[in-house]
């Protein structure tokens, strides 16, 4: 995994906003990151799973490493000086939709040199969420980490994250940062999608599986077998949940974790397809029913 490790900034009105004026609710500072959440659910499932992202040298920063090494994750970080932690203000609705403030400081500070060759030697996959892809120089290390996972013979996966920053460079120049990233499967929502195609099987020119999360319709998956186009339908259970963040990232490692252990027992493209999908909706719901920790400085 490569990308964010950050501190989620979380308010959670229980009440509408009135403007010039207090609601009750509460302000809860949590792990964050797209990368890491998947990295985490990915360490709770057994895997082996390294991290590799930047922060600042400050208590958040050792507070976000032994959260994620307390899941089994191997911290692959940078402390960078005079840059401190990424922080992601979260404002969360009732009923559970949210808004995003990003200020992520130290997080785009990773540079390609940092990340050394035997990280990737015995690697099956590496994930990349867009995020990783943007900016500079954090998009180099990510295009970077892709290039070595492919010298490696990993499966590289890409996650289009959010269709506002890709829509921000145009949807021509989102088309090629993606596609330098050559993944072998990509992962977006219906919004994600369409920021960059109208027809979601072009997608399948950037990679040939596109797994289409679609929350409590379950998940869509394109993948080419041949000249011709597939597409498998998994259904999901609905789960009510007061604050959806991170459950996409879930979805992910629950995916990545049924569909490698398919391809391992020799299962077919669809077997192994579906079989992932239908993990990543299990470890979504997992997500969304399980209150996030707080995180613990000092």
């Amino acid at each position: 995994m490569i990308g964010d490790l950050l501190v989620d900034v979380v308010l959670a009105p229980a009440t509408e906003l009135a403007t010039g004026t207090d609601v009750p609710g509460r302000v809860m500072l949590r792990q964050g990151g797209s990368a890491t959440t998947t990295a985490r659910w990915l360490g709770r499932g057994g895997a082996r799973v390294g991290l590799i992202a930047a922060v600042g040298r400050d208590a958040a920063g050792r507070a976000l490493v032994g959260a994620i090494r307390e899941d089994g994750v191997t911290p692959r970080v940078v402390r960078v000086p005079g840059h401190r932690t990424g922080r992601i203000g979260v404002l969360v609705a009732p009923g559970g939709e949210r808004s995003f403030v990003q200020d992520r400081g130290a997080a785009l500070r990773l540079a390609p040199q940092r990340l050394r060759q035997e990280w990737f030697a015995a690697a099956e996959l590496v994930h990349v969420p867009a995020y990783s892809l943007l900016d500079h120089p954090l998009g180099d290390a990510g295009r970077r980490a892709a290039e070595l996972g492919h010298a490696a013979g990993a499966i590289v996966t890409v996650d289009l994250s959010s269709a506002a920053p890709l829509l921000a460079l145009g949807r021509a120049t989102a088309l090629e940062v993606v596609r330098g990233a050559r993944p072998n499967l990509l992962f977006a929502t219906a919004a994600e999608a369409r920021a960059l195609s109208a027809n979601e099987e072009d997608l399948l020119d950037l990679a040939p599986i596109l797994v289409l999360k679609r929350g409590p319709m379950g998940a869509l998956v394109l993948y080419r077998d041949g000249t011709a186009a597939r597409r498998l339908e998994v259904a999901a259970r609905a789960v009510t949940a007061s604050d959806t963040t991170g459950a996409g990232d879930a979805f992910d490692a629950g995916f990545i974790l049924g569909w490698l252990a398919a391809r391992r027992e020799g299962a077919s493209t669809a077997a192994g397809l579906r079989r992932g999908a239908a993990a990543g909706n299990r470890l979504a719901a997992r997500q969304l029913r399980r209150p996030r920790e707080e995180l613990t400085f000092g």
